[in-house]
């Protein structure tokens, strides 16, 4: 089974250049730019592990974390 990693960054090229990383390992990365859609793709979707940056547009990565808790959900972050 492969790994689904979400990784929740603002800075794009930093983004794109740590999910080309994982993806050459063979995790599945879907990448977020913003707070706001961090916490909705984790609380929609099933995620094996959550990198999370703390300073984030709209919601801060504090924040995010608050908020996937909240939800029940126990995800490595």
């Amino acid at each position: 089974r492969t790994v689904r990693i979400l990784l929740v960054e603002d800075e794009i090229n930093l983004a794109e250049a740590v999910a080309a990383g994982l993806r050459s390992e063979d995790f599945e990365v879907t990448l977020c730019h913003d707070g706001a859609e961090g916490l909705e793709r984790a609380t929609s979707e099933r995620f094996d592990v959550i990198v999370l940056d703390i300073l984030l547009p709209g919601l801060n990565g504090f924040r995010v974390c608050s908020g996937i808790r909240s939800a029940g959900i126990v995800t490595p972050i």
